[in-house]
């Protein structure tokens, strides 16, 4: 983040910056970390990746069998912090409540976190949250309807750069896996004002999304809800969702 770069080297703690690190370090693929795979994977000495895993196993935030460590559930604190105490997800929820009253399926706020998009509040039936996003998820920009109407909100340049050499994930026959067609589902939405996806992550489902402007006009992230497609087709879809959110992103722009 720039404000990092910019940090005095006087003040910055190296420590800390390395046990982020190294948490981070988990992922899907790497579940469990032994010491050397640690190192690899944050860049520090093998000697250094056994301290901060011990020290986070006595902080409870790993757990180990003596030769490999794996998060516990106590990393959750950290993002759970954000959640708490995030303003714009907070004023962001009973949008979402009502959205999902008027409109039904799911309703999300989500926000731009590096390359990333991450769902912060949700709201929505059971049904379709199952085929959706979780609280806290983080996804590619282009497999979210709302990391596309973020997408359309940045400088043409940093579309290009976020999208040379990215490879995209077929998760449906649907799903747009060229930088020619997220291109033009950036280009789009930017023309539009919204963005509109089908079928990019689960069969049958729509997304539309709106991005979220603070009163300086800074892009804080965006709106979406996630419907069934069922018979109804997208322009109807549209015009019978959009003006909702809409208003919903007028009623923010007061609030923030």
């Amino acid at each position: 983040m720039p404000a990092l770069r910019s940090l005095s080297r006087r003040d910055r703690i190296a420590g800390l910056d390395r046990g982020l690190r190294l948490i981070e370090a988990f992922d899907e693929t790497h579940p469990r970390l032994s010491p050397s795979t640690a190192a690899r994977r944050t860049g520090v000495t093998r000697a250094a990746a056994r301290r901060y895993l011990l020290t986070l196993l006595d902080l409870g935030y790993v757990e180990s069998d003596g030769k490999l460590f794996w998060l516990t559930p106590r990393v959750l604190r950290l993002g759970w912090s954000y959640v708490d105490s995030a303003k714009v997800a907070r004023i962001a929820q009973p949008f979402l409540q009502r959205l999902t009253a008027v409109l039904g399926g799911a309703a999300y706020f989500a926000v731009r976190d590096g390359d990333d998009v991450v769902f912060v509040a949700l709201s929505g039936t059971r049904q379709v949250q199952n085929v959706g996003f979780m609280l806290g998820a983080r996804v590619q920009a282009n497999i979210a309807v709302a990391g596309i109407a973020m997408l359309s909100c940045w400088p043409q340049e940093e579309v290009e750069r976020w999208l040379s050499g990215r490879v995209f994930i077929a998760y449906t026959p649907y799903t747009v896996t060229t930088v020619e067609g997220v291109r033009e589902l950036i280009a789009t939405a930017r023309s539009r004002g919204y963005a509109i996806t089908e079928q990019q992550l689960d069969p049958g489902m729509r997304g539309i999304a709106v991005p979220i402007r603070s009163r300086t006009s800074e892009v804080v992230g965006a709106i979406s809800v996630s419907l069934p497609m069922g018979n109804e087709s997208t322009s109807a879809a549209t015009s019978r969702v959009l003006p909702v959110l809409r208003e919903v992103e007028h009623s923010l722009l007061a609030l923030l």
